[in-house]
């Protein structure tokens, strides 16, 4: 019986050859889709969960009530880690490490390299589950002069990982040297952890670095916690929400707990509650995926059903001499299971030949390499497509009554036409939606690109002060300013685009409420650096070596004197840190942040001496010159070091990579779904007219015109489809409104965004239909009286 079924399902694939190519590329693209989203997916999903302990381990997040609300830091104090070891004992292990600092210099000898480390202490690797080459994980950070070393970094420093320990290298971050001895070598730092370093160093340093800071009111640790198995997670929580308040009566700050492994998808947090984060996308384009699919199986579901004609003798003679009904669905479920398999193969195709694209927009490193988890995957989204596009097909053909086929007697019920129909309101929903969300991402990503942030980033190159530089970097900047092309240098300690320092509550002023909580963020600058970015002054003066003890002096911004409440607060005394600072200038108001946030209260402080990186503005048209000009001058004050530049514009653009990928993706997946929906609506206009051919025949004999029949033909799915433009558009407008909310700055949802989109999509399905139509409709009406 099988290989009759076979036979059966082959010979109707070569007698019916228009619409299995039709079956086959949908199918096929819309698996493609699906599993190069799934590969995305399932990356994104495993981020930091290779962690032997992944269940038990959380970081400590703190929440610092302000004027504006409450914000989420991922930091704590330093001595946190050693009063929670000592205090709670669900604690298995508490452990502190620095951020990731990218300032790092790591050398063996003469020989220099950019390097990013972290500080860590003692327990750290019983904690995190990094892979060892060499070393023991338990004692690697015992001594505080050891720092453990990456594959990769051993590599780069020694030519091999082999024979090292014991040996010493040293690192250089701003001004502090140190010489170190390997003690260890990891495997390189999965692509599955969040956190890429190239050594870590002992968290002894990092305290004697930090100094009298090291206290309960300054956050600059990342703490991270190992709780015993059987720990109830809620109510440790609680246990330790108003942990800081007994350490310091006078703090307002509480601490929040969060799985290690969920940071990475929920980073997110609005008034101290989580509000979401990368999730969303990994909802949103596992909802596409789906939506792909789905419209790939209506197409194959609408083509099964609308070939019934040709197909109902078979079923009427096979059940007069006896096929069951299960027989039959059996059949046509086969056809749908097998056209779905040979999709699959031309989908796996097309994802192997798509993979290094994808990868390249997405910024991921991806591959087809089989495990466990995509044969599983793929063989679910073989099967599960199979079934989708074949069980309406399957019980709609074998429902029919023997006799009424036999007999002709067959019409299409009115049940089937708005099923079928329905399925392409459905399809073109779909599409309506992708075209709007395409349409408000695009918006929303130029008005990011070319929205003012308050400051002027275009022709500045940035670059971090290394050896030699710290002793002289004055001078070195003095030479600089004489370069040909160059308008203004300057100094810096910070960034101005991103996270910047941060205090709260470290400063007084007159007339302050003694209960106001207020933060500020900050950047230590040097003179001319206002005037290289563009910062436009409110009133007052920006810093200058002209003046006298500038080093007292403080320029904050609109939004800290609005915070502040003063009036004319040029002049008057800001105790910040337990000194008096003049204010001698209010800047306009800038976005140091993405546009996903508020413009908060800041300040800047001159502090040249301090510096850690340059900043030079070229004359437009000038950069290459002036940066070779550059690197000359900077290899002649630094031997050994390599001029190592960016592009401050580069660094802006960085925060907003998700939605520039989004935006990309979004067009590639919404082209594809528009794609896919208008094959379906292709053939089913060709069946639609090979239905109607005698119908036509008649019309033209009795004076029709070719014109009023391709107008009847293509108006039958015009219907269909401004039925799903008004269906999709309150839906499109929900999920983009959504979506924009979690901007400060977000584009408006203009009303030609959406006839936009329903045009586009009116006017494809048009294009599509009108050719099978004007066929139809110019062909000789003896052809089709004499049809069958």
């Amino acid at each position: 019986m099988f290989k009759h079924n076979l036979l059966i399902i082959l010979r109707n694939f070569r007698q019916n050859k228009n619409s299995l190519f039709i079956n086959l590329i949908g199918l096929s693209t819309g698996l493609a889709c699906a599993l190069l989203i799934y590969l995305w997916v399932n990356d994104e999903l495993n981020m930091d969960t290779f962690n032997e302990n992944n269940e038990r381990l959380y970081q400590v997040l703190t929440t610092h009530p302000n004027e504006d609300g409450i914000d989420t830091w991922r930091s704590a104090p330093i001595p946190l880690a050693p009063a929670l070891t000592e205090e709670m004992p669900e604690v298995e292990y508490a452990v502190s490490s620095s951020p990731v600092l990218q300032d790092f210099i790591i050398s063996n000898g003469e020989q220099n390299f950019d390097a990013t480390g972290i500080f860590a202490d003692e327990n750290f690797f019983k904690v995190f589950s990094y892979g060892f080459i060499k070393g023991n994980r338990n004692s690697v950070l015992n001594d505080k002069n050891s720092v453990v070393i990456t594959e990769k970094m051993a590599l780069t420093l020694f030519n091999t990982t082999e024979s090292i320990l014991g040996k010493t290298v040293s690192w250089q971050s701003n001004d502090k040297k140190m010489d170190v001895v390997v003690s260890g070598v990891l495997k390189n730092i999965p692509a599955s952890s969040s956190t890429q370093f190239d050594f870590v160093v002992s968290y002894e340093v990092f305290k004697d670095l930090v100094g009298s800071y090291a206290t309960w009111g300054n956050h600059q640790a990342k703490t991270y916690l190992l709780l015993k198995e059987g720990t109830d997670i809620a109510q440790f929580k609680n246990k330790i929400v108003d942990f800081l308040k007994t350490k310091d009566k006078n703090s307002d700050v509480t601490i929040l707990l969060q799985k290690y492994s969920d940071i990475y998808l929920y980073n997110r947090f609005e008034d101290g509650k989580l509000a979401g984060g990368r999730i969303e996308y990994v909802r949103l384009f596992s909802i596409i995926a789906l939506f792909i699919l789905v419209i790939a199986c209506i197409n194959f579901m609408n083509l099964s059903t609308a070939k019934t004609f040709r197909k109902i003798k078979e079923v009427g003679i096979k059940k007069t001499i006896g096929s069951s009904r299960v027989a039959l669905i059996g059949q046509y479920l086969g056809e749908s299971l097998i056209i779905s398999f040979f999709a699959f193969i031309l989908a796996v195709l097309f994802v192997a030949l798509l993979l290094p694209q994808f990868n390249a927009i997405t910024g991921k490193h991806l591959s087809l390499v089989p495990n466990d988890k995509l044969v599983f995957a793929s063989i679910s989204i073989l099967f599960l497509t199979g079934l989708i596009a074949g069980v309406y097909p399957a019980f709609y053909l074998s429902g029919f009554r023997p006799y009424a086929v036999l007999k002709g007697k067959l019409n299409n019920s009115t049940g089937e036409i708005f099923i079928r129909k329905g399925l392409v309101v459905f399809q073109f929903s779909l599409s309506v939606l992708l075209i709007v969300s395409v349409l408000v991402v695009y918006k929303q990503v130029k008005l990011i690109q070319t929205k003012n942030p308050g400051f002027n980033r275009e022709n500045i190159v940035q670059f971090k002060l290394k050896g030699k530089l710290f002793e002289n970097s004055q001078s070195f900047l003095s030479e600089v300013r004489k370069i040909s092309g160059v308008k203004h240098a300057a100094t810096m300690w910070g960034s101005i685009v991103g996270e910047t320092g941060m205090t709260q509550g470290s400063f007084d002023w007159e007339g302050k409420d003694p209960n106001a909580v207020v933060a500020f963020s900050h950047l230590g600058i040097g003179d001319d650096m206002l005037e290289l970015l563009d910062v436009e002054m409110q009133s007052g003066r920006s810093f200058s070596k002209d003046f006298w003890n500038e080093e007292n002096k403080i320029i904050i911004n609109e939004a800290g004197i609005d915070v502040m409440g003063l009036k004319n607060p040029v002049g008057k005394t800001f105790n910040l840190w337990g000194t008096n600072y003049e204010i001698v200038g209010i800047a306009n108001d800038f976005n140091f942040q993405s546009f996903h946030e508020n413009i908060k209260p800041f300040f800047f402080r001159y502090q040249p001496k301090e510096a850690e990186k340059i900043l030079v503005k070229i004359e437009a048209g000038r950069e290459k010159a002036t940066i070779e000009n550059l690197r000359s001058l900077y290899e002649s004050f630094n031997p050994g070091y390599i001029f190592d530049y960016s592009f401050l514009n580069d660094e802006y653009e960085k925060q907003y990579f998700a939605e520039q990928r989004i935006s990309v993706l979004s067009k590639y997946f919404a082209g594809l779904a528009i794609f896919i929906s208008c094959l379906g609506l292709f053939a089913m206009s060709a069946f639609t007219a090979e239905r109607r051919t005698k119908e036509i025949g008649i019309r033209k004999v009795m004076g029709s015109s070719e014109i009023g029949i391709a107008r009847l033909l293509s108006g039958e799915f015009t219907s269909v489809v401004i039925l799903a433009i008004v269906i999709a558009i309150p839906i499109a407008y929900f999920v983009t409104h959504r979506w924009l909310e979690s901007f400060a700055y977000k584009t408006g949802l203009s009303w030609w965004i959406f006839a936009l989109a329903g045009l586009m999509a009116l006017g494809i399905a048009l294009l599509t239909v009108s050719w099978q139509s004007w066929r139809a409709a110019t062909r000789n009406p003896v052809e089709a009286l004499r049809y069958e």
